[in-house]
């Protein structure tokens, strides 16, 4: 990913992209293991890119969100398994809420998602979210070393398209709701959210 403007945020072009090259990726049958990586130093992902969401229709969001949702359901349960060099957030709406859960336990992914916390690599690593942390070398590229490191001995995840569906559904409501508009504009404007209920 290289897209150093945003901070390589999941817009419609990159997650297109993306789609496209995991399709055809799928059908190389010598590929085994895919390695996501960043060619912004220092970032691997920023999340959805909410300045262009902000400005789609709530149709155009479900539909980017469909999409999304495909990208990382593709990453976390395809032949291809995917090895991400650094965890930067949880992506709501694209199965952050049911990965989160699996891992943690409700009452720690609650936590989390509610309160929007922050982890360090070792502080994700203590709670079980990342297997290995790695100290940064020079040329910023220590986790993919080690990703590499590791990749002929990942085996795929088992698949939770049945947990996406529920999370589609339940972030398909969210879509209209005035607290999300309120969400991104106070992100954009780097202020606290004013969140009404609806």
């Amino acid at each position: 990913m290289n897209r150093p403007s945003a901070r390589n945020a999941l817009g419609n072009v990159l997650v297109r992209e993306l789609l496209e090259a995991l399709a055809r990726l799928r059908e190389d049958q010598q590929v085994r293991v895919l390695l996501f990586r960043s060619g912004v130093k220092g970032v691997f992902c920023a999340g959805a890119d909410l300045k262009e969401r902000e400005q789609m229709s709530e149709a155009e969001v479900g539909i980017f969100v469909q999409r999304l949702r495909g990208l990382m359901n593709e990453i976390a349960s395809s032949a291809v398994m995917g090895l991400i060099e650094t965890t930067r957030g949880l992506l709501p709406g694209a199965g952050g809420t049911q990965r989160l859960p699996r891992c943690l336990g409700v009452a720690l992914a609650k936590e989390l998602i509610f309160t929007g916390r922050r982890l360090s690599g070792a502080q994700a690593q203590a709670l079980g979210l990342v297997n290995h942390t790695v100290p940064q070398n020079e040329e910023g590229n220590a986790a993919y070393h080690r990703a590499r490191a590791l990749a002929q001995e990942i085996l795929p995840q088992v698949d939770i398209a049945s947990g996406m569906a529920i999370e589609g559904i339940c972030y398909a409501q969210n879509i209209p709701t005035q607290d999300r508009l309120e969400g991104m504009a106070a992100f954009r404007e780097k202020r606290p959210p004013r969140f009404v209920g609806k």
